[in-house]
Parts: C-alpha cells; sequence; structure tokens
C-alpha cells in the first residue's frame, strides 16, 4: 500500500522542520559561543586567582588545612545550589505551593529540587498527572483566547462590510431611479441589518497573522508589566526581569533567576499572587502565541516545498466570499432539519485553515477528549469517515479523495486546535509547467 500525497508532503515537511531546526541551533551555538565563551574563562580565571591567592597567604604548608578548604568549598556550592543560605526557607507552604507550580507549568526552574528518596518518587506520580492537567489547562485556554480574537476580528469585519454595503446600497439607490423601485421607495433590498450567515460569513475566519499579531502584543504587554514589578521588588535590571519573563512564560526554566527567593519583601503577600498570577497568565499567552507562530512556520515550509516540489493541484480551494457583489447577491438558503442520527459533514481543510465562530460554539459542547479524538481519527483516515455510535450527532469532518492533504498526521494536538480556528493562506504561488 503506497504512500498518497499528503504523507508525502508531510513526511517532505518533516525532514525539512528537521533540517532547519539543525541548522537554526548550529547557528545558535555559534552565536552564544561568541557571546558568553570570553566570560565564562574570566570568571574561571578570577575564582582560580582568589583561590590561589587564599592558599598562599593563609595555608603556607598545611595539607590539612587545605583539605578543610575543600570541604567548605563543597558545602558552601550544595548549600547554595539548594538554596539555603541568604534566602527564605524552601520547603514552607509558600515554597512548596512555588514548587508544584514549577512543576504543573513544566517551568522546572531547578533552584528547588527534592532531596529524599521519598519526595523524588513523589515528583515522578505527582508531575505525570499535573503535567497532564498543565497541558490540558494550556490547551483550553489556547482555545478561548483564540475565539476570543476571531470573535473580536469577525465582528470588526462585518462592521466594516455593512459599511461598504451601505455605501453600495447608497450608490446604486442614486442611479436607479424611484419609478422603477419596489413600493414605499426602497430600490434594493435591505440586506444591512441581515444575519451573518445571510451574507456568507458562516465560514469567514480571521487571518493568522492578525491573531498572531494581537497575541504578541498581550504577551508583550504582560511580560512588560510583570517585568517592573519583577525589577523593583528583585532588585534586578529590568533587561535580566524581562529576560526572566521570558524563561519563565515560556516554561524553559534556567533557574538562573528565581523569584519570590529573598527572606523579605514588601507587601509579601500581595506580591505572592501578583507572581503568580503573572506566570499563569503569561504562560497561557506565550503558550497560544508559539502555537499560532508554529502555523506561520508551516506555512513557510509549505511555500519551500512547493517551490523545491511544484505540484499539480487537480482541484482549487474555493475562495471565502468576501467581495461586495458576491454577498449582495447572495441568495437565502433554507433551513435544514437535520436527524439526530445524520452525520453532519464538513470540508476537509488545509492545515493552515481555522474552523469558523459558528463550527466551534458547535463543536464545543462537547470535551476536549473527544475533539482529540477526533483529530487522531481524522489524522489516520483514509478516503472514508468511520460512523460514530458513541456520539451520533457530534458533526465529524470528511476526507475528500481530491484533497491533498488527507490523511496526512499534521493536524494532531494543539496546533490543530490552533489552526482549527484561523486562516492562514499560503501565498507562494511558484510558476508550475
Amino acid at each position: 500500500m503506497g504512500c498518497d500525497g499528503g504523507f508525502a508532503e508531510d513526511n517532505a515537511r518533516f525532514v525539512l522542520l528537521a533540517f532547519v531546526l539543525s541548522a537554526y541551533m548550529l547557528v545558535g551555538a555559534f552565536i552564544f559561543q561568541r557571546l558568553e565563551s570570553d566570560l565564562e574563562l574570566n570568571q574561571a580565571a578570577e575564582f582560580w586567582k582568589v583561590y590561589h591567592a587564599f592558599r598562599r597567604h593563609h595555608m603556607r604548608g598545611s595539607s590539612q588545612a587545605l583539605q578543610r578548604l575543600h570541604e567548605l568549598l563543597y558545602a558552601y556550592g550544595n548549600a547554595s545550589a539548594i538554596g539555603i543560605i541568604n534566602k527564605r526557607r524552601r520547603w514552607d507552604f509558600a515554597g512548596s505551593f512555588h514548587f508544584v507550580g514549577t512543576i504543573v507549568s513544566t517551568i522546572g526552574y531547578g533552584s528547588t529540587a527534592p532531596q529524599t528518596s521519598a519526595g523524588k518518587a513523589a515528583v515522578i506520580v505527582y508531575g505525570f498527572f499535573g503535567c497532564s492537567g498543565g497541558i490540558l489547562f494550556f490547551n483550553l485556554f489556547l482555545e478561548r483566547i483564540i475565539t476570543f480574537l476571531a470573535w473580536i476580528l469577525r465582528s470588526l469585519h462585518l462592521r466594516r462590510l455593512k459599511r461598504r454595503l451601505r455605501q453600495t446600497t447608497l450608490a446604486s439607490s442614486r442611479r436607479i431611479p424611484r419609478s422603477s423601485g419596489t413600493k414605499d421607495g426602497k430600490t434594493l433590498p435591505d440586506i444591512v441589518d441581515d444575519d451573518e450567515d445571510d451574507i456568507g460569513l458562516e465560514h469567514w475566519k480571521p487571518s493568522v497573522y492578525w491573531v498572531m499579531l494581537y497575541l504578541s502584543l498581550a504577551s508583550c504587554a504582560v511580560a512588560c508589566t510583570a517585568a517592573a514589578l519583577y525589577a523593583t521588588l528583585e532588585d534586578w535590571d529590568y533587561l535580566e526581569a524581562l529576560y526572566f519573563c521570558f524563561v519563565s512564560f515560556a516554561t524553559i526554566g534556567f533557574g538562573d533567576y528565581v523569584s519570590m527567593q529573598r527572606p523579605q519583601y514588601p507587601y509579601v503577600h500581595l506580591y505572592r499572587f501578583a507572581n503568580f498570577m503573572f506566570l499563569v497568565i503569561g504562560c497561557c499567552c506565550i503558550y497560544s502565541l508559539l502555537n499560532v507562530t508554529s502555523i506561520v512556520i508551516k506555512q513557510g515550509l509549505n511555500c519551500v516545498i512547493d517551490k523545491l516540489n511544484c505540484r499539480n493541484r487537480s482541484i482549487k480551494l474555493p475562495r471565502r466570499r468576501s467581495s461586495v457583489s458576491a454577498i449582495y447577491y447572495a441568495k437565502r438558503r433554507p433551513a435544514r432539519l437535520v436527524s439526530r442520527d445524520a452525520v453532519y459533514t464538513i470540508p476537509r481543510r488545509m492545515s493552515g485553515e481555522l474552523i469558523s465562530m459558528k463550527e466551534f460554539l458547535s463543536a464545543n459542547k462537547v470535551s476536549l477528549a473527544v475533539m482529540q479524538k477526533q483529530l487522531y481519527e481524522t489524522a489516520n483516515m483514509q478516503y472514508q469517515v468511520p460512523a460514530s455510535p458513541v456520539l451520533p450527532s457530534l458533526p465529524l469532518p470528511t476526507i475528500s479523495p481530491h484533497h491533498p492533504h488527507n490523511g496526512g498526521p499534521g493536524l494532531v494536538g494543539p496546533l490543530a486546535i490552533a489552526s482549527e480556528k484561523l486562516e492562514s493562506s499560503n501565498t507562494c504561488k511558484p510558476n508550475c509547467r
């Protein structure tokens, strides 16, 4: 059984992405080596300079004193690593809550870590369910923030569209004589106040680039506000605080900068609450932004693949009806009653498109687990749609045998959630002959 075009393209995209990431990592390694290597060597030279100066002045020929010095340095290094020197307690309730927060959010600073065998075993079990719940929370937030932004962009688009319709209606009414119009002096049907579905917006989706822009602005606003707070209370430079925000919100968590580590803070309880809220909101915003950005990266990979290997598309995808003429002359479609046992089918979409608000609101009545099950089944189906005995009235996507992306495993996980709610058209159109 041979692979179809969808699997071939997905494999090509995977190999291309692996190559791009490898090159990106090589370039990054070169950049950070040039930026940080000299400082590392200078710090090492400064340490050994201080160490040998101390030995010359205080430990001349005393091997026992030298051994004690090494024991002291080793103990001091361990105490500094686990945070028991000039820092607040790690394992009081507030510190323990901060620790489990780093587990659930998958940040993992490393400044606090269990030392007992029972604590390490508990992290394995607790972290498994905690990380699963945290990922689910981020995915649910991703659904709602993109839906909210899509609703805003849809409302703005509809307002602009109605304004253009009013202008077109007024211009046409001036050109048409009153005697040729209908009664009451109306020359054109009044569709300005019609329902969105009647003017062709039932499948309208916002551009992924606009959503990416608004998510970037929201993430920058949260990060800049949080950085101002951290710079004031943690005695950091603003750039250091901004660096901490990105490392934390992106769940990288190096652990070189960690909040809430000093023994005393002004308004400590208020600061703990603000720190928790900034971490939660920042992680959600950056998580959503990263997933939306991955759609843009995927579209770039598609553009490269199209340029490297021009494919013959046997069917052209329909464009959304956004012109004034198409909307003005759109016919009202009668409402259809669908039986409970019928399966509502929608056309298979490209990996960069997103569902409309109407489809999302109808599909959002089921849980995310059912949605993930549908995405998994859709990614593995080949030219057929299996029946759903458990949820017979659930909308299931159909796969067209003419679609070049059918059966591909590209729509899985958070990328599927984002790509099913936005529209990102591939602007790369190579000349294929």
